[in-house]
């Protein structure tokens, strides 16, 4: 063999070596490739799927299960060992397993509405009548709280996406929980348990099956419906109270990408940010937990706050379960903003839901009570839609930009619950990784929805890094979003005269002093490489300085809460 042969028969060498590496990169690491047992995945693609693109994947030895053409992907089934040939395709960005979700609360008496200010709203006329929500859940049912005044059902549309299943009756009870807590208008209890939209019409797209799970493929499909009708029933926001674990950079999560397409499409998408706060499993004290599709920096990312049984919300506290960011493999800083969602009331089904039963906390024989940042995400979900009504012209950063900055910051430094049941206890601290921008005020909001930012800015969520130099953690800078240059939460803001953030330094040095090993120490938190990775990439802003996160005005007192196995007291 000449020379020149040995080089070209080298570079072919590397080329095949390099298109291997190309196809494996677009394939999730959770697939099983190496069987010849059909898999059920998502295929992504970089334009919109057609008759080729269904052709090549016969030709892989596959069947099309599922036309999401809308968003750009196709729900498959292919031989494992087909999965690398059909990466091969330039047209495929990426391939994953069709996983399996489950909704965001947890069995477990508060009137959520009144905690976020709602009533001042109504008096101004604003209960998002006009505004179409669609909840993306287990179902629903015609329950006379979702009706109007004049007796006729505002859950305008029924579908169901779960296989096998083609009722969209929830008998589960999570869903119409939801829904009551978005729409919920308390005629069954004289208008004491209303939800934060009372006139809200509901869009009803049921993926949870009667044990409250679902696959990320009915999920994707429900986005794509509520965006084909969007037009027609005005549907302005979609509610996520539902999740799975981060398996991936949601830049190639198929249940991101879907989410992204409809905030693209005009569409506000509130997502619960999951019930995951206390594990400690990863030795992060709970940080790091954020679920998919909360870790997508466009969505509304919602926490949950407990009321405490009183009138004020002066005293509202964090639910210890509630995830906590940074979100696993991209750094985002989530949740955005928190709302009340422990021990929530909300209307129940006849016949009851099977949650209803579980919980045994009916309340006057027509409510119920859940809690989790499922019940929170649909507190956020009316809030929004309210703001819309007000101001139908706002977008779906606008609209992400007002609850954050109009969120409350009165937060005390640490909180204490202790659970009988493991006999632990719990502290939280109140920072950006566990409350976000604050507690969400519809009526603080509502007075600056006619001064919003400019439509061009985008509202994603900012990542954090952090600097071992310095041992501070940092936003990283983005020039195309709202919190770029000029800092939003900074002493000089892009919006307004009020910092988002606040003028002072977000967190102490030693930030989390309950956590075992810290989120960048030497034991990583996903997989082989540390959560923060080696990288030294440092902002603009650092997330920890000498002042506490929201001021002087922090506190270091601690409270003794107890917990139920139905939710914290």
């Amino acid at each position: 063999m000449s020379t020149k042969s040995r080089i070209t028969a080298a570079c072919l060498v590397l080329a095949c070596t390099a298109l291997a590496a190309a196809q494996k990169s677009k394939i999730s690491r959770d697939l099983v490739t190496r069987t010849s047992v059909p898999q059920d995945v998502i295929v992504q693609y970089r334009h919109v799927p057609g008759q080729s693109h269904v052709a090549r994947v016969i030709a892989s030895g596959g069947t099309v299960r599922r036309d999401l053409s809308r968003v750009n992907m196709l729900q498959v089934s292919v031989p494992g060992n087909r999965i690398a040939q059909l990466a091969a395709d330039s047209e495929v960005a990426h391939i994953s397993p069709n996983r399996s979700l489950t909704s965001s609360s947890t069995v477990s008496f508060d009137v959520p509405s009144s905690a976020v200010n709602a009533p001042s709203a109504w008096r101004a006329g604003f209960t998002g009548k006009g505004i179409g929500v669609a909840v993306i859940d287990s179902g629903t049912q015609n329950a006379t709280d979702l009706q109007n005044s004049l007796g006729k059902n505002r859950v305008v549309y029924n579908q169901s996406f779960v296989a096998g299943n083609s009722g969209t009756v929830d008998v589960y009870g999570h869903g119409l929980h939801v829904a009551g807590l978005i729409g919920g208008n308390g005629n069954k209890s004289k208008g004491q348990y209303e939800g934060t939209a009372p006139d809200a019409t509901i869009i009803n797209l049921r993926v949870l099956d009667d044990t409250g799970t679902g696959k990320d493929s009915y999920v994707i499909n429900a986005i794509q419906a509520a965006i084909s009708l969007k037009n027609k029933y005005n549907i302005r926001v979609i509610n996520l109270s539902l999740g799975r674990p981060v398996y991936e950079s949601y830049s190639v999560d198929p249940l991101c990408q879907a989410v992204e397409q409809a905030w693209k499409a005009g569409i506000v998408v509130v997502v619960a940010a999951g019930n995951d706060g206390r594990d400690n499993a990863a030795s992060t004290g709970g940080y790091g937990t954020i679920t998919a599709p909360a870790n997508d920096p466009y969505v509304i990312t919602v926490g949950a706050m407990k009321q405490m049984g009183t009138a004020t919300r002066a005293d509202d506290l964090i639910a210890s379960y509630s995830s906590k960011g940074p979100t696993a493999i991209d750094h985002i800083v989530k949740p955005d903003v928190v709302a009340p969602g422990n021990h929530a009331i909300s209307v129940g089904g006849t016949p009851p839901g099977q949650l209803e039963h579980a919980s045994n906390n009916k309340v006057n024989g027509k409510y119920f009570v859940l809690s989790g940042t499922s019940m929170a995400a649909g507190v956020v979900s009316g809030i929004a839609a309210v703001l819309l009504q007000a101001n139908p012209g706002l977008t779906p950063d606008q609209v992400k930009a007002i609850l954050m900055k109009s969120s409350s910051k009165n937060f005390p430094a640490y909180s204490s619950v202790f659970d009988p049941a493991t006999g632990l206890t719990y502290t939280s601290q109140y920072d950006v990784f566990t409350v976000g921008a604050g507690y969400v005020d519809l009526q603080a909001a509502l007075t600056i929805i006619s001064s919003p930012p400019a439509a061009r800015l985008s509202m994603i969520s900012p990542t954090a890094a952090f600097d071992s130099t310095s041992g501070n953690v940092y936003f990283v800078n983005s020039s195309n979003a709202l919190w770029g240059s000029n800092a939003l939460w900074g002493s000089n803001a892009l919006w307004g005269s009020n910092a988002l953030w606040g003028s002072n330094a977000l967190w102490g040095s030693n930030v989390f002093t309950n956590a075992e090993n810290a989120l960048w120490g030497s034991n990583a938190l996903w997989g082989s490489n540390a959560l923060w990775g080696s990288s030294n990439d440092t902002g603009f802003n650092a997330l920890w300085g000498s002042n506490a996160l929201w001021g002087s005005s922090s506190s270091d007192a601690t409270e003794s809460l107890s917990v139920t196995i139905n939710g914290e007291n």
